[in-house]
Parts: C-alpha cells; sequence; structure tokens
C-alpha cells in the first residue's frame, strides 16, 4: 500500500459567539486540513488547530510545512507505517506539533479504514462514549450565569469555568455558578496561566464549597516548579496543561511530582501517537488524565474521542472546542447528546469525504 497524493488547505471557522480566557479573546479559528490518498483507494483525513499561544505555530506556517516538509517526504510511503513516518518527521517538525498532529490522524484514519475497524475500537476500546465538558469563558456575573443556564438546558452535566484575570471576581462568579446549577453538575476551573502562588491558594480556600472536581494550569508554563507548590498546598487536584507540550514534559512533571493530573491535547502533543506514550507514563504515575482540546474541527475533535475512549485512565474530557464553529466541513465526524459525545460506527475516524 503506497500514498499517491497529499492535500492540504486551511479553513477559517467562525465561532457563533466570541469568548474570553485569561490572555485572549477568540471570534475565530484557523484549522489547516490534510487529505491522505492512496493506492487502494482508501482517504485518510487529518486536522491541525494551530495556536500561538500554545502550540506555538500560525496557520500560514503549518499550511507551509505541510506542502514544503510533509508532502515531499512522506509520498510514496506506506500509510500503515505510521511509526516509520512520524519518526522520520519529527526530527524537521518538532515546532510544529500540531502540523505532525494532522499527519498522525490522518494516518490513523487510514489504518483504521484499511481494518474496517473504528480507531477507538482498534486503540484499545475500553469504552464506547464519554461524557465532556463545554466551557464559559470571562464573562460578567449576570452573563456567566446566563450561559450555565443555557448549557444546563442543552443537557450538559460539566461546565468548565474560565479566569485567571481576576481572582476575587473569579471567586464569586465560581460560587453564584454552583448556587445555579445545584450540586448534581460538575465543575472545572481553569486559571489559563493567570495566578500567583498566593492568589491560587486564596481561590481554592474561599471556593472549597463549590467541590471543584480541579483546578487546571492555574500559574505560569515556564515555571512548572510554581505548579508543585500548588499542587502540594492545596486541597483538590491540580491538573497541568500548558505546562504539558511533549512526553519529556510528561516524565518532568511525574519525576517532580508536579501535578496530580494532565490535559493531553492532540495538538499540542503531536498527535494520536504521541498522546498514547504520554498516557503511558501518567498511568505508571497513577496521574488521572483528561483529553483537552482547542478550537478544532470536529474532526479533530473526533481523534481526540477515539483516543480518550480506548483508554482505561482518560477519566475525562474537554472536547468542545467545535461547539460553535458555524462552517466546519467536518461537522458529522461524531455525535454529541445531552453532554455525552459518540463516535461514529464507522472505519477509522467515522469521517466522510468531503468532494
Amino acid at each position: 500500500m503506497k500514498i499517491t497524493g497529499i492535500e492540504a488547505w486551511s479553513v477559517t471557522l467562525k465561532l457563533a459567539e466570541p469568548y474570553t480566557i485569561a490572555y485572549d479573546t477568540i471570534d475565530t479559528a484557523v484549522n489547516v486540513f490534510i487529505r491522505i490518498e492512496t493506492n487502494t483507494g482508501v482517504l485518510g483525513y487529518g486536522c491541525a488547530a494551530p495556536d500561538e499561544n500554545v502550540t506555538g505555530e500560525n496557520p500560514e506556517v503549518v499550511l507551509q510545512i505541510l506542502k514544503e516538509i510533509v508532502i515531499p517526504d512522506i509520498k510514496g510511503s506506506d500509510p500503515l507505517r505510521i511509526a516509520k513516518i512520524l519518526e522520520g518527521l519529527k526530527p524537521k517538525m518538532q515546532h510544529y506539533p500540531s502540523a505532525l498532529a494532522a499527519v498522525d490522524i490522518a494516518l490513523h484514519d487510514v489504518l483504521g479504514k484499511v481494518c474496517y475497524i473504528p480507531l477507538w475500537k482498534l486503540l484499545g476500546g475500553f469504552r464506547d462514549r464519554i461524557k465532556t465538558s463545554v466551557t464559559v469563558g470571562i464573562l460578567p456575573e449576570d452573563e456567566t450565569l446566563k450561559r450555565a443556564k443555557e448549557w444546563i438546558a442543552q443537557g450538559f452535566k460539566c461546565l468548565k469555568l474560565k479566569g485567571g484575570k481576576d481572582v476575587e471576581d473569579d471567586i464569586v462568579r465560581v460560587i453564584k455558578v454552583r448556587e445555579l446549577v445545584g450540586e448534581h453538575v460538575e465543575l472545572r476551573f481553569d486559571a489559563n496561566q493567570g495566578y500567583t502562588i498566593e492568589q491560587c491558594q486564596s481561590f481554592v480556600e474561599k471556593t472549597k464549597k463549590v467541590k471543584l472536581e480541579f483546578i487546571e494550569q492555574p500559574t505560569p508554563k515556564g515555571e512548572p516548579d510554581l505548579l508543585g507548590r500548588i499542587t502540594n498546598s492545596v486541597p483538590i487536584p491540580v491538573m497541568a496543561d500548558e505546562s504539558l507540550l511533549s512526553l519529556r514534559d510528561a516524565f518532568r512533571l511525574v519525576r517532580h511530582d508536579w501535578a496530580d493530573m494532565v490535559n493531553v491535547k492532540l495538538m499540542k502533543v503531536g498527535g494520536i501517537a504521541e498522546a498514547l506514550q504520554i498516557n503511558a507514563v501518567a498511568r505508571s504515575a497513577n496521574l488521572e488524565v483528561m483529553i483537552g482540546c482547542m478550537d478544532e474541527s470536529a474532526l479533530a475533535i473526533a481523534a481526540g474521542l477515539h483516543f480518550a475512549l480506548a483508554r482505561p485512565n482518560v477519566l475525562y474530557a474537554d472536547l468542545d472546542g467545535h461547539i460553535g464553529l458555524l462552517n466546519d466541513p467536518f461537522a458529522d465526524s461524531l455525535i454529541l447528546k445531552d453532554g455525552v459525545l459518540y463516535p461514529i460506527d464507522k472505519p477509522g475516524l467515522g469521517c466522510q469525504s468531503i468532494d
């Protein structure tokens, strides 16, 4: 089996509603797609969702890398030799993780289609669905409550609240949301690197009655020891997100006990193959894993979903990056019902040709 053709293109995906996090306000997302063609007629689709603040890339660079490095390198290769292809690309793409993820996802899609098995079963098949959180960005208190109420009305049973710009405001919003939704809705909080140690400790102390599941990346990614100090000084689980970009980061976090949990995003680690290795490191240290996302097409979300369904210690999902994208060409790549994600029951990722 050989790769006979590869196409890469970008799509600007408009968000139905902009949202704000600690360091930015987002109203559009540009994703870069890749299609691998084979001599047997099997097509594999992949997606990159670059973010300069997280992956260090922009869409123009990703498209250039795919066209100038990936296409010449892997055309003519056997797409089923995934490890060989990816190891050959890594030295040239170490600064382009979402571009590498796009290739990885497309190759895994081909593999599943050739085997005629949904990818989540091929990778392990531990569960067949997973609950996802849905994100509420940084908004004024009344708008936060309105948005929370809307999501709960749509069947979501887990909310992730963003913060990190004003700790006192964050405390009030979190408490008010808990009062609104009651005790049976799970609440998570993401500070997006916005807190000092003292601010985080104050936030945790003043919101302890809220019973947050965890707090995500409260301190700057460039100072992982601060994350460790938070982990060892607060009573709720602390999750590493931006501090985890590679397998090496996973080893470092585990070795120093700098986090209780880790957020694995395919776009920042370079795809499914690398995510599986990072997950194995986390499991060896009894760290729980969440599969997260960027602002991604449902195609990339589906890839994250298949990874999450395959492995037993991926207990949490934050796969809502496709919600509200208005012109997603792969919108039918998964099923979302009452806050629960289901894969399409077709080979590979279950995505359909958009030709």
